[in-house]
């Protein structure tokens, strides 16, 4: 029976060793199809009655794949829940779409004992319902109607419903594999889900269990796959597998100095299966997060890969996560625009560059010595946060051409309205009140446009940037982007 044939292209990522993206080519999908004529098929053909493989077969294959070229799986977390509600199968399909091979959801049960998709133990934060999911029927949660992104009390109620965990899964079918979060206390009702809806394949059960435990349920459920989580208080249950290791070890430390995240640990996971880490937020692979990934790769996404021996990634950043794989960058500056972090401000202290209402820095941010505004570190995401009426901020910019710009604030909020600010150039007058968006929580970040723009010419430039003073204001500003308008 011939393997598929795998084409490889090796990708260089900055300061690190070559990313491996897959680029497959398929000749028969393995243990499906008959054994393939002695004469070799022209490379890209499907042999004629081979099913043709799935986005889900290359996942399934690759999770597999621990050889020294395994290339860098990508996992949406909650699904791509930036463009759709968490948890839900417009998210589930937006993650696989934006090129994930991997989507995370959440399981838990009704009070019919039916798997749905739910994170938290309570309905209230994702949906317009309340309550906890096991005092629910489906019936009941079938009724509600998911809020988008990460949810919160403030953010808008769309269409998705709550999904069944048979609905999930059937929809990634063909698109790839499902991190089962939360799922191992249910685990059978959740197998029998995947048993009825032909889905064994897909569903990727994980968890901290004794491994005697984890022994007995693989040994009595044929083709399940599973990934063991892996921290310094259960580092020994690695060796306790013996020779018959699972595919893959989720590893969390939140220091480096932590015996999981030693070179010769890892080193030993990586020659037997796929190390996999989540960089969501701080303390899940130390401080190597999405947000730090974003200001420099190497700090984050590259240093796990190259020095952590990562082979997955778990993020909220999947776009971005999958231009760095392929490119080498993460969040790239459009052509011809300006970018200045928030707490970049212009020199010369209080009155000239900035205005503040209290004083010093009330945040846990690299703050200016001396200097009263309010700096926050958000999971490696440095920001201007305590956003207060009748404050401002002053920024200097270098346009590289005449022409027409707009500014974007990347923003964070988890209220409705967030907040409004007016631009100012160059010592003119402010310009219209710009309304923020809820982004659904502090830590997630979206670029909005202020929709005002100026005709600006080439050199330097003061924007500045004011809160108004009788409007409610909670948000943090990451950073100001200066886009060209097209004309």
């Amino acid at each position: 029976m011939p393997a598929s044939l795998i084409s490889r292209r090796a990708v260089a990522v900055p300061g690190g060793r070559p990313v491996t993206a897959l680029a497959t080519v398929v000749l028969c999908v393995t243990l499906l199809c008959a054994a393939a004529p002695a004469t070799a098929a022209p490379e890209g053909a499907v042999p004629h009655g081979a099913p043709a493989e799935t986005p889900a077969d290359r996942a399934h294959r690759d999770f597999l794949d621990h050889g020294p070229k395994a290339g860098v799986m990508t996992v949406a977390h909650r699904g791509q829940w930036r463009k759709a509600p968490e948890n839900s199968l417009a998210a589930i399909r937006a993650g696989f779409a934006d090129g994930a091979g991997i989507v995370e959801v959440d399981v838990r049960l009704t009070r019919d004992k039916v798997p749905v998709l739910m994170h938290d133990e309570r309905v209230d934060r994702t949906t317009n319902g309340t309550g906890r999911v096991a005092d629910l029927t489906l019936a009941q949660l079938r009724g509600l109607r998911l809020r988008v992104g990460l949810g919160g009390r403030q953010a808008a109620v769309t269409g998705e419903r709550v999904p069944t965990l048979a609905e999930a899964i059937l929809a990634a079918r063909t698109l790839g594999l499902v991190n089962l979060d939360r799922a191992w206390q249910d685990r059978e009702a959740v197998w029998r889900v995947l048993q009825e809806t032909g889905t064994v394949r897909n569903g990727l059960f994980k968890s901290r269990a004794p491994v005697p435990e984890v022994r007995a349920f693989l040994d009595g459920h044929r083709g399940a796959l599973y990934m063991h989580v892996v921290d310094d208080a259960n580092a020994v249950s690695v060796a306790e597998f013996g020779t018959a290791r699972p595919p893959a070890f989720e590893v969390v430390f939140d220091d480096v100095r932590d015996k999981v995240a030693a070179p010769a640990f890892l080193q030993e996971l990586r020659a037997t299966g796929r190390v996999w880490f989540n960089t969501m937020r701080e303390g899940y692979a130390a401080r190597f997060t999405d947000e730090t990934s974003l200001i420099d790769p190497a700090r984050g996404w590259g240093a796990l890969i190259t020095h952590y021996r990562a082979t997955v990634i778990q993020t909220d950043n999947v776009e971005a996560l999958r231009s760095y794989l392929t490119t080498g960058v993460a969040d790239p500056v459009p052509p011809g625009a300006v970018r200045v972090q928030g707490e970049d401000y212009a020199p010369g202290g209080r009155g000239r560059a900035y205005h503040d209402i209290d004083p010093g820095n009330r945040g846990d941010g690299p703050g200016r010595p001396g200097e009263d505004v309010d700096i926050c570190d958000h999971d490696g995401a440095v920001v201007v946060c305590w956003m207060r009426g009748s404050e401002w901020l002053t920024y200097g910019v270098d346009v590289p051409k005449d022409g027409r710009y707009t500014l974007k604030a990347r923003a964070s909020s988890p209220y409705a309205p967030a907040g409004t600010y007016r631009l100012a150039y160059d010592g003119g007058p402010p310009g219209r009140a710009v309304p923020l968006a809820n982004t659904t929580a502090h830590h997630a970040f979206v670029l909005q446009d202020s929709r005002d723009p100026r005709q600006l010419t080439r050199g330097h430039h003061h924007i500045r940037l004011s809160l108004d003073a009788g409007a409610f204001q909670n948000w943090n500003l990451d950073y100001l982007q200066l886009e060209p308008v097209a004309p």
